[in-house]
């Protein structure tokens, strides 16, 4: 029992306003197990989804969430009650990356040393 009290109940929502979760997690668990969670549980009906962990920043409390850290470093008490669901923020990194990659690489230098697209 004492190990259920442990855990922290996390949900995780998305910018559509749809939730994933809440599911439970031992303090010791990294950010980056919740962002591999978070993409095995991705729903198949939207349009643009992550691909891997890198397109995902988790948000708690207004701070960007490092993958290094755990949950329990990342607990705030002014937001987490006991007993209580954190909602953590998801936000994917749009798609559109691959493309701006292409336009630097497609851009034309001129003479003066300025980038004509």
């Amino acid at each position: 029992m004492a190990e259920s009290q442990d855990q922290l109940e996390i949900k995780f929502r998305l910018s559509d306003g749809s939730d994933i979760g809440p599911r439970s997690f031992a303090p010791a668990t990294s950010i980056a197990t919740l962002k591999e969670s978070i993409l095995a549980q991705w729903p198949k009906d939207k349009e643009y989804g992550p691909r891997t962990v890198k397109d995902v920043k988790l948000i708690s409390a207004g701070k960007i969430l490092e993958n290094n850290r755990t949950v329990g470093e990342c607990q705030s008490p002014l937001c987490d009650l006991p007993g209580g669901v954190t909602t953590m923020h998801v936000v994917v990194q749009p798609p559109t990356v691959e493309k701006d990659k292409k336009v630097a690489s497609d851009a034309k230098q001129n003479k003066c040393g300025c980038i004509i697209l």
